[in-house]
């Protein structure tokens, strides 16, 4: 077996417009394709990071909750490497998105914090 890298991630969200708006204007990502699917009452929209696939977003009607905290089984959180954590805060805090105390990590000494997605998906940024 020989992988390569991670394709993509996909996340069922509650709130359509509200998760494209949170994942396309306040974080950036470059839509490459959205699809309404009438058969299944869904919407697909494929997102890009830096010109890279990596988000699958979808909507269905009435999608189950999953519980994301306290540290749930499961899928923990979505990681995005930034170049200038404290900008890059300022930025997301700018557009009324909180995020929590900037922490180090032990091992790496490398910054990084949580914030969340509509869903409460929680987000990590993580610095270079």
């Amino acid at each position: 077996m020989a992988l390569q890298n991670v394709h993509h991630i996909a996340i069922i969200c509650s709130d359509y417009a509200a998760s494209k708006d949170f994942y396309v204007n306040k974080l950036g990502l470059s839509v490459m394709q959205e699809v309404y699917r009438k058969e299944r009452n869904s919407y697909k929209l494929d997102l890009a990071l830096n010109g890279h696939y990596v988000i699958e977003l979808f909507s269905f009607p009435n999608p189950p909750a999953r519980p994301s905290r306290p540290e749930a089984c499961g899928l923990r959180h979505l990681a995005f490497l930034v170049d200038d954590i404290e900008a890059t805060i300022a930025d997301l805090n700018a557009k009324g998105i909180e995020t929590e105390p900037v922490r180090v990590d032990e091992y790496t000494g490398k910054k990084f914090t949580f914030f969340a997605d509509p869903d409460g998906l929680p987000l990590e940024l993580y610095s270079v």
